[in-house]
C-alpha cells in the first residue's frame, strides 16, 4: 500500500501521528505552497472517492467544482500572506466539495498553516455535511408549507364562521325583529317562525361544535383517547363510505402530549387517504409496543410511488413525521402505485413525572 505521508522518516512518533491521521473521522489534507497535495488521510479517501496513490501530488483544485477553483486558490495564498481566515470548523460556513465521480456536496471546514524548511504547509479539516444540509432545508421547507396551511386553516375558518355562524346570526336578529313587531297581530305566524329559529339555533349550535371539534379534540378530554379516536375513525367511514377496521384498546391512556399526537396522526392520516387512496377498506391500529406507542394506518388503494417527487407546497407526509419527530419518533411510509399504502408511526413514551 503507498505511503499517503510524506514522512520519510520510520521513526515511532511518525508513525503514531500517520496512525492518529488516517483514524480521524474527519477528511485531513495538507498541501505546499504550490497547493499540491502531499497529506491525504482515509477519510478523505472515503469522502472524496480518490484514494491516496491518485491524490498524492495532485493539485487541491481536483477536489473542488471548477468555478470555485480560481477564487479558492486565491483564498489560500491571502492566508498565507495575512494569516486571517473567516473559515472555522462549526461556524456555519459551508463550502462546496466535488468528488470523484464529479458530483458536488457541501462541506465544513476549516484551514491552517505552518512554516517549514521547505515552505509553508497548508492544513485542511473537512467534514461531510450532506445530511446536516438536506435537514435544515428539509426543516425550511416543511415551515414554509406549515405556514401556507395554517394561513389556510385560518382562511377556512373564518369563511366557516361568516358562511354559518354569521350569517344565522344575522337571520336570527332578522327573525327576531319580525316576531317582536307580529307578536300581536300575527301570534300564529310568530309561533311559526320561532319554531324555524329554534331548528336555525340547533343547526347554528352543531356548527359551532365542529368547529371548536375541528381546532382541539374535545372528546380527547372529555373521554379520553381510545373513545377519541374511536370517533375519529366512525366519522370517517361516515363521510367517505369506506369500511375503516379499528383495533385499540378500549382502556388505553395516554399524557399529553402524546395523547395528542397519536390523535392528530391518526387524523392526518386518515384524511390523506380520503384525499388521495381511493380506498375501499382501511385498518387503523394503536397499541403500546414496549415503550413505544405505534400507530399503524394501512389502506388498500392507488398507492404512489414512495421515492417519487411530491406535490409542490402540499405538506403531505412530512408533517406526520414533522409531528412524530416533534415527540422523537419516527414515521415508515410503504406504498406501491396500485397497491395500497401503509403508514406506520412509532413514538416512544415517557410516563408523567
Amino acid at each position: 500500500m503507498p505511503n499517503r505521508f510524506t514522512f520519510q522518516s520510520d521513526d515511532t512518533v511518525a508513525a503514531h501521528l500517520a496512525g492518529l491521521l488516517d483514524s480521524a473521522m474527519d477528511a485531513i489534507l495538507s498541501v505546499d505552497e504550490q497547493q499540491h497535495i502531499v497529506l491525504y488521510n482515509r477519510a478523505a479517501e472515503k469522502i472524496f472517492g480518490w484514494t491516496a496513490a491518485e491524490a498524492m501530488g495532485q493539485p487541491l483544485e481536483i477536489l473542488l467544482p471548477t468555478r470555485f477553483r480560481a477564487g479558492h486558490a486565491g483564498f489560500v495564498r491571502r492566508f498565507g500572506q495575512t494569516g486571517v481566515t473567516s473559515r472555522r470548523m462549526g461556524d456555519g460556513t459551508v463550502i462546496l466539495g466535488q468528488r470523484k465521480d464529479g458530483r458536488e456536496f457541501p462541506m465544513d471546514a476549516s484551514i491552517s498553516h505552518l512554516d517549514t524548511p521547505t515552505g509553508k504547509l497548508y492544513t485542511v479539516i473537512l467534514r461531510d455535511v450532506t445530511e446536516r444540509v438536506r435537514s435544515r432545508e428539509e426543516l425550511a421547507l416543511f415551515a414554509a408549507e406549515a405556514s401556507a396551511v395554517r394561513e389556510q386553516e385560518k382562511t377556512r375558518i373564518a369563511r366557516e364562521l361568516h358562511d354559518e355562524l354569521a350569517q344565522s346570526l344575522t337571520a336570527l336578529k332578522m327573525d327576531t325583529i319580525w316576531v317582536r313587531e307580529q307578536l300581536r297581530s300575527d301570534p300564529d305566524g310568530a309561533t311559526a317562525k320561532l319554531s324555524q329559529m329554534l331548528a336555525l339555533l340547533d343547526a347554528s349550535v352543531a356548527a359551532t361544535r365542529r368547529i371548536a371539534a375541528d381546532l382541539r379534540p374535545l372528546l380527547l378530554d372529555d373521554l379520553g383517547l381510545a373513545p377519541a379516536v374511536e370517533w375519529l375513525v366512525q366519522n370517517f367511514s361516515q363521510r367517505t363510505g369506506v369500511a375503516c377496521q379499528l383495533d385499540i384498546d378500549e382502556s388505553l391512556e395516554l399524557d399529553e402530549p402524546y395523547a395528542t399526537a397519536v390523535f392528530r396522526i391518526v387524523q392526518e392520516s386518515l384524511a390523506n387517504v380520503g384525499k388521495h387512496a381511493q380506498a375501499t377498506q382501511v385498518r387503523v391500529r394503536v397499541a403500546p409496543e414496549g415503550r413505544e406507542m405505534v400507530l399503524v394506518v394501512e389502506d388498500d388503494g392507488v398507492g404512489f410511488a414512495a421515492d417519487g417527487p411530491r406535490k409542490p407546497n402540499s405538506l403531505g407526509l412530512v408533517g406526520l413525521r414533522e409531528r412524530a419527530h416533534l415527540l422523537q419518533g419516527r414515521v415508515e411510509v410503504r406504498s406501491v402505485p396500485g397497491q395500497g399504502t401503509r403508514v406506520e408511526a412509532r413514538i416512544p413514551v415517557r410516563e408523567a413525572a
